[in-house]
């Protein structure tokens, strides 16, 4: 089955089934489950990107800290990382530690497309694997379905706004076709009534004539 992860197979084979596992859990809708899994996600990839840089730091907490503090002063790019392995974080210790179920599909997914990111980030620029892989995007319908979407985001836009304009027209076409009916129903109802007023008042004529 093709994966959103595939990429990261090659580059780092345990965290491609930790990540997997995550994406597994979503499909079957343990939702609570998946973000946790995507937290460790996160933290295994904090581990990693510190490396050598890393002495008493044990904690996901510990680890970001010097993870934040090492790209201070650094580019976009390795903040975004860092807020990403932040988000993970959050999510994940909200799931780990409810006392409610909440069963947050959406919520889970958006895990799912930050661990994303973070692999990606991880892969070129810890990694320096090729910088094509930039161009990916996560694939809902892969991690649903197992099965890549053919069209990309231009053709499913394009086809949402055909419908779209498809569905108006035809309201409006229904709109014109009730005007135009109620029109000849009332066209139709007025000669009726003059039908009506011609025959009485020859009827009223007739008995006249008949008296005289």
């Amino acid at each position: 089955m093709a994966e959103n992860f595939e990429f990261l197979k090659k580059v780092d084979k345990d965290l491609f089934e930790i990540i997997s596992d995550a994406e597994n859990l979503y499909r079957n809708e343990f939702f609570e489950q998946c973000m946790t899994q995507t937290r460790r996600f996160g933290e295994i990839v904090c581990k990693n990107v510190l490396g050598s840089r890393r002495t008493t730091e044990i904690t996901f907490d510990s680890m970001l800290a010097t993870l934040k503090d090492c790209s201070l002063g650094g580019n976009l790019q390795e903040k975004e990382f860092v807020n990403d392995l932040y988000f993970l974080k959050k999510h994940g210790n909200e799931a780990a530690h409810s006392f409610k179920v909440k069963q947050d599909g959406m919520e889970a997914l958006e895990c799912l497309k930050t661990a994303f990111e973070v692999a990606i980030s991880y892969c070129v620029y810890s990694c320096k694997t090729s910088r094509s892989i930039l161009d990916l995007q996560y694939d809902t319908e892969l991690l649903l379905t197992g099965k890549k979407s053919k069209k990309s985001l231009a053709q499913k836009y394009s086809e949402e706004k055909t419908k779209s304009e498809k569905k108006s027209k035809n309201k409006k076409t229904t709109v014109q076709y009730c005007s135009v009916k109620s029109e000849k129903r009332e066209k139709k109802h007025i000669f009726w009534i003059l039908v009506s007023i011609s025959a009485l008042i020859s009827a009223i004529m007739l008995l006249f004539l008949l008296i005289i």
